[in-house]
């Protein structure tokens, strides 16, 4: 909204020109972004706590976590407006770039606001906290994924067919389908990338500025990307595709990361606030769709490795869990889980970590895993 209400004035005043750089206007959108946490996080959290909305502790949590029922959730506000609002502010809204990725964060934070919306009407109706029924909940994420598939393979936002994807490590190799018939393939391919990737932040956010830090990592990952991807220079210096108006990201991605450092103010160990599913659905449809838009699928799961391995750990412990009971009998399937507790989080805390040695130790591999995707520029 600045760029375009300040950057036609240049000519006159010199100091807007810095509008014209993707990196002053980056910094600025991060810098804003955790101002904006520090001054309406407050606000929404002594709202939050006033009307009473206590995070709903799941079935099967360590005992250490029992006491969390009396943390404020849905703080996934604060993200929401820390991240967006900046991002109005700073990113030029004739871009589509920004305006889909923003698009996509607005409508899974929505699907998480009513899951947890509900899960506080049950609570106080005395009525077992299910949420938003799961099949309504999954719903949502295939209509945005299907809506965003869509898109991009119709109308393509760089020179780079729609309906095509890239692969690290190997430059210029541009994965296309063949025949016309394949190119629907893209489409539900977009869809479960979207899809899983919200689904495995909401998973990881089993901790206290687990899921947090590790998406802050992610989004300074992807903003280097997207900013080298943007620029005719740098892009083809690495031998990367050049996606124009793909640097453009860049601001959006500093938002999330200001967005993030700023909530764990608020969220570091012990917990004021939780993200719930309005911040965790969100964060992670903001990541699957970077990370679309910038054609770098095969990418995610580098950087994204953590969440990738806390949502194995689910799907495999309730895979092999029903094998068991329907092969041996229930006593047989609970005294052989394969992991203690899932997601792979509450494994670690039964084995006897303590809470915060399991966030930095996450935090750390997730930080090996963003070398790693980094590493992928160079190593082609």
């Amino acid at each position: 909204m600045l760029y375009h209400l300040l950057q036609p004035l240049a000519g006159e005043f010199q100091l807007f020109n810095l509008l014209n750089y993707i990196t002053f206007r980056s910094a600025a959108a991060f810098v804003t972004s955790l101002l904006v946490t520090f001054l309406v996080g407050p606000i929404i959290l002594g709202r939050l706590r006033r009307m009473a909305v206590h995070q709903v502790v799941r079935e099967g949590t360590p005992e250490s976590h029992q006491g969390k029922g009396v943390t404020p959730t849905m703080g996934g506000l604060i993200l929401l407006t820390a991240a967006i609002l900046p991002a109005l502010l700073f990113a030029r809204l004739d871009n589509r770039y920004v305006v889909l990725a923003m698009a996509v964060t607005v409508w899974m934070g929505g699907i998480g606001f009513l899951d947890d919306y509900l899960k506080l009407k049950q609570k106080r109706e005395g009525r077992k906290n299910e949420g938003l029924v799961e099949r309504y909940k999954l719903a949502g994420q295939i209509i945005v994924g299907l809506a965003l598939g869509l898109y991009l393979w119709l109308q393509p936002l760089s020179a780079l067919p729609g309906a095509s994807t890239t692969v690290p490590f190997f430059k210029y190799l541009l994965i296309v389908p063949v025949a016309s018939w394949a190119a629907w393939l893209y489409v539900p391919f977009v869809t479960f990338i979207l899809a899983g990737t919200s689904n495995a932040v909401n998973f990881t956010d089993g901790l206290d500025g687990l899921a947090t830090g590790l998406v802050a990592i992610a989004m300074v990952t992807f903003g280097l990307f997207a900013y080298v991807h943007g620029r005719v220079d740098t892009s083809a210096y690495l031998q990367l595709f050049y996606l124009r108006g793909a640097g453009e990201l860049t601001v959006y991605c500093a938002a999330l990361v200001g967005a993030c450092i700023g909530f764990l103010w608020y969220n570091a160990h012990p917990a004021q606030v939780f993200m719930g599913d309005t911040g965790s659905l969100a964060l992670g449809g903001a990541l699957g769709a970077i990370a679309i838009l910038l054609k770098s699928e095969f990418l995610l799961p580098i950087v994204g490795a953590v969440f990738v391995a806390e949502t194995v750990s689910v799907i495999l412990q309730r895979s092999v869990f029903k094998y068991r009971r329907k092969r041996y009998g229930l006593e047989y399937a609970q005294a052989h889980r394969v992991f203690r507790r899932a997601p792979l989080h509450h494994h670690f805390e039964m084995l006897g970590w303590p809470e915060t040695q399991v966030v930095v130790r996450f935090w750390i591999v997730g930080i090996l895993c963003a070398i790693l995707a980094l590493s992928t520029l160079k190593l082609r």
